[in-house]
């Protein structure tokens, strides 16, 4: 007796007769694997997306605290691929490592907050980058300083140049607020995210000083900036 030998399933069409995972399925199965990498010690580098009033921004954590905040005109992508080639390769979209984060920058975009309480990993920073990252904090939630005076205060008053490099190249922007030192003339100057950017937060900030009594009580005092020189109210 000749036995027939049974047609070749071609893998596409065996894989097509599957049942396509709709979109809360996928997302479901995401967050299991977020959070079992989590757990397993193997997520070095946690990142997810936050809608603002500037744009998208990409925010992305380690254990440590947060890494990077970056602007949708930086390439979300190549952010990521720089993350993964100077932090760790162990990178995964995982939202629940960046939830405080995320309600902070809430918090802040509409009028709640004037601080952040957030531990930050600054390893993206070195020298005098760095140095100038430590005294942006110290320009107060609604006040400005100029290039110069932050050159001064990081111990480098001819250092006016490097002072807008760190700036530029501020991995942490908003939360580390280099869109707070303007030029010695008062015009804005450069901006990671754009000049738009620069001036929407200013103005936000503006409101929120201005704010009458009785109004946005939620918000904490913010910090001073006792120590830097030729610090100005913002208009």
């Amino acid at each position: 007796m000749t036995t027939t030998p049974p047609n070749p399933v071609d893998g596409d069409e065996l894989f097509g007769r599957l049942p396509e995972a709709d979109q809360a399925t996928q997302a479901r199965l995401h967050a299991r694997l977020a959070a079992a990498a989590e757990r397993a010690g193997i997520l070095d580098v946690a990142y997810r997306t936050l809608d603002t009033p500037v744009g998208p921004l990409l925010l992305a954590a380690t254990e440590h605290g947060l890494v990077r905040v970056a602007y949708a005109s930086e390439d979300h992508d190549k952010v990521l691929d720089r993350l993964a080639e100077t932090v760790s390769s162990r990178l995964l979209r995982a939202p629940a490592r960046l939830d405080d984060a995320a309600r902070q920058l809430g918090e802040y975009f509409t009028g709640r907050r004037s601080l952040f309480d957030l531990p930050l990993d600054l390893r993206l920073a070195h020298g005098f980058r760095r140095e100038v990252l430590s005294h942006l904090r110290d320009i107060g939630y609604g006040t400005t300083a100029s290039y110069a005076a932050v050159a001064t205060a990081a111990g480098s008053p001819r250092a006016v140049r490097a002072v807008g490099t760190a700036c530029a190249t501020n991995p942490l922007p908003v939360v580390v607020p280099c869109h707070r030192v303007i030029r010695s003339d008062g015009t804005l100057g450069h901006y990671v995210g754009g000049a738009e950017a620069k001036k929407t937060l200013l103005t936000l900030e503006a409101t929120g000083v201005n704010t009458p009594p009785g109004r946005g009580s939620e918000m904490p005092a913010g910090p001073t900036a006792t120590g830097l020189p030729a610090v100005d109210q913002v208009r």
